[in-house]
C-alpha cells in the first residue's frame, strides 16, 4: 500500500510539473524593446503574425520600367555625399532633391551636381525636411542615409507616400521596424532594398559566382563580421546639439545589446546559403563579452561613471539554418583588432576565406571539374591555391556585374567602387523593370539579428528562433540569382538612359554658367 501511495503521489508532482512547465512555455513575456516572446521547450519563440488581408508576398517583386530614376537624397553627413557624387556618374538619373536635417549640408552637395554639369537640387531641411520631399510627385526613389534612428521613420514616411526606398544599413532597428517595413512594402507593392554594399565587393561576387556554380560543393558553414575599431572616428557622428557629447552611433551602442551592425557580414553569406530561396535561418544563439572600451568612452565624454552601457565589447552570434547549415556573425567596434569581415564559406569540395588572408582551397577532383590545372605535384586542399591557379579560378568565375561595372567602379570609388556597383545595379533593375538584387525580407532577416540577439543574452544566451518575414514563402525560389534583361532590351534602356543625361547635362551646364556669371 505504501508503494502505491508513493507512486500516486509521484504522478501527482510529476503531472503537476508538466502542467507547470507547460504553463510557463506558454506565458508571453516582453524583451527589452517590447517584443513579445514565449519559451518554448527552452527556446524563445517570438511569433510570426498573419500576413494582413489584402497583402500579398513581394517575392520577385518589379515595379514598371523608369527611363530615367528621379532621386531624393534624405541625410547628407558622412554617407550620403558619397551616394550623390556617385549617381552623377550613373546615366538615366536626375537628383531632384537634397535634405539634411542641416541645411548647409545639403547645399554643400550641390558641388557635386556642379562638378557634373547637372541642374540644381532642390534643399530640404530641418527635422522634417524628409516630408516635405516625400510629398513630391517627381521623385522615384528616396535614398535614405540618415542617423540609425532616422531609417525607419524617413522609410516609412516615404512609401506611404508612394515611393521606392533604399536604405543604408542597417535599415531597420529592431523587429517591430522590420515587420512594418515588410508590410508596407507588400501593401503598396513598392521597393524597400538595403544598402548593403559589402555584397557588390570583388572578392564576395566572384565566390558567390563560384558558389552557383558548385565550385564548393555544398556550403555547410559560413562566417561573417563587422570588426572594425571606430577609435577614430567617434567624434565624427552627428551630435544633436551641444549637449550630445556622444553621438548617435556610441549613444546606441550604449543603450542597445546584440550585433547592432551585422548585415556588413551576414548580406553576403546570407546570399551564398540562398537564405529565403530555399532555406532560412532558423535559430540563433548569441554571447558578448563585457564592455570595457565602450564603457571608457562614455566616461570619457562625460567625466562621469558609466554603469549601464549594453552592448559587449565583441559579439559573437551563431545561426543554425532550416537545412542544417551554420553561419557565424561577429560585431567588434571597440577593440583595436585590424579591419576584418571574415567573409569564409566551407563546402564539400571547397574553402573561401577573405579576411585576414584571401584565398580558395578546393579538394583534388574540384581542382580539375572548375579547370584549374595545378603546376606542383602536391598540389592539394591542406593549403590555398597558389597565385597562378587561384587567379584563373577567379578569371574563371568572375561575375558579370563585375565584368559590366568594375573597370568604372574603380574610377567613380565609394568603397573600393563597390559603392558604385551597388548603386548601378539598383538604377539598371529599376530603368529595366526587375526585381531588385535585394527585398525587403533580405533586409528584416538580416536587420533583426540585433534585437534577437539581445533576447538571447538577456536570457542566459538561450536559442531564439527566428520569425519567417516571408511568412511561409522562403522555399518558394529555389536559389539565389541577380536578375538580367534581355541584351536587347538592356541596349534599349541604356541608349534612352544616356541621351537623357546629354540634355540633362546640357541645361545644367547652362544653370550653372548663369548662375556664374551673374555672381
Amino acid at each position: 500500500m505504501k508503494k502505491l501511495k508513493y507512486l500516486s503521489l509521484s504522478l501527482c508532482l510529476l503531472t503537476g510539473l508538466t502542467a507547470c512547465t507547460a504553463q510557463q512555455d506558454s506565458a508571453v513575456q516582453t524583451g527589452a524593446q517590447g517584443t513579445e516572446w514565449r519559451w518554448d521547450k527552452g527556446t524563445i519563440v517570438v511569433e510570426t503574425p498573419e500576413r494582413p488581408a489584402g497583402q500579398k508576398s513581394v517575392i520577385g517583386l518589379t515595379v514598371p520600367k523608369m527611363e530615367v530614376v528621379r532621386v531624393g537624397f534624405v541625410g547628407l553627413g558622412m554617407r550620403g555625399p558619397g551616394a550623390v557624387e556617385r549617381f552623377t556618374h550613373i546615366p538615366g538619373t536626375q537628383i531632384m532633391a537634397l535634405c539634411d536635417y542641416e541645411k548647409e549640408r545639403a547645399e554643400r552637395c550641390q558641388k557635386y551636381l556642379k562638378a557634373a554639369s547637372l541642374p540644381k537640387a532642390d534643399i530640404y531641411y530641418g527635422e522634417k525636411g524628409y516630408e516635405e520631399l516625400c510629398q513630391r510627385e517627381d521623385i522615384d526613389l528616396v535614398y535614405i542615409a540618415a542617423d540609425w534612428l532616422h531609417h525607419f521613420p524617413i522609410a516609412k514616411y516615404a512609401m506611404e507616400h508612394g515611393k521606392n526606398v533604399a536604405i543604408e544599413v542597417p535599415s531597420a532597428m529592431n523587429l517591430s521596424q522590420c515587420w512594418e517595413l515588410v508590410n508596407l512594402s507588400e501593401t503598396t507593392r513598392k521597393h524597400c532594398m538595403i544598402l548593403e554594399n559589402c555584397c557588390y565587393d570583388w572578392f564576395e561576387m566572384n565566390t558567390l559566382n563560384m558558389a552557383q556554380n558548385g565550385v564548393f560543393g555544398e556550403i555547410l558553414r559560413a562566417q561573417g563580421a563587422y570588426i572594425h575599431n571606430l577609435d577614430q572616428f567617434w567624434d565624427y557622428y552627428w551630435k544633436n546639439g551641444k549637449d550630445d557629447k556622444l553621438g548617435w552611433r556610441l549613444d546606441y551602442n550604449m543603450r542597445h545589446r546584440g550585433d547592432v551592425y551585422a548585415t556588413h557580414g551576414l548580406g553576403p553569406v546570407a546570399q551564398a546559403l540562398n537564405i529565403h530561396r530555399g532555406d532560412r535561418m532558423k535559430t540563433l544563439v548569441a554571447m558578448d563579452t563585457k564592455s570595457v572600451v565602450g564603457k571608457a568612452l562614455v566616461e570619457e565624454r562625460t567625466d562621469s561613471t558609466c554603469s549601464n552601457f549594453r552592448n559587449g565589447d565583441h559579439t559573437t552570434t551563431l545561426i543554425r539554418t532550416e537545412n542544417g547549415k551554420v553561419i557565424e556573425i561577429q560585431h567588434d567596434v571597440m577593440t583595436p583588432q585590424p579591419y576584418n569581415r571574415l567573409y569564409q564559406l566551407t563546402g564539400t569540395k571547397g574553402f573561401a576565406n577573405k579576411y585576414p588572408v584571401e584565398g580558395y582551397a578546393l579538394d583534388a577532383s574540384q581542382l580539375s571539374a572548375s579547370g584549374v590545372q595545378p603546376k606542383v605535384d602536391d598540389l592539394s586542399a591542406h593549403g590555398f591555391l597558389p597565385a597562378d591557379e587561384s587567379k584563373a579560378l577567379v578569371e574563371k568565375y568572375q561575375h558579370p556585374i563585375l565584368k559590366k561595372y568594375g573597370e568604372m567602379a574603380k574610377e567613380v570609388g565609394g568603397h573600393g567602387g563597390m559603392d558604385f556597383i551597388m548603386d548601378s545595379r539598383l538604377v539598371y533593375c529599376l530603368q529595366n523593370g526587375l526585381p531588385l538584387d535585394m527585398d525587403v525580407y533580405d533586409l528584416a532577416e538580416w536587420c533583426c539579428l540585433a534585437e534577437l540577439g539581445e533576447l538571447s543574452m538577456d536570457n542566459g544566451c538561450a536559442p531564439v528562433a527566428f520569425p519567417d518575414f516571408t511568412r511561409g514563402e522562403w522555399n518558394v525560389v529555389k536559389g539565389y540569382k541577380h536578375a538580367y534583361a534581355s541584351p536587347e532590351a538592356e541596349q534599349e534602356s541604356m541608349e534612352k538612359a544616356k541621351a537623357f543625361t546629354a540634355k540633362l547635362k546640357e541645361q545644367g551646364a547652362k544653370e550653372w554658367a548663369e548662375e556664374d556669371k551673374s555672381k
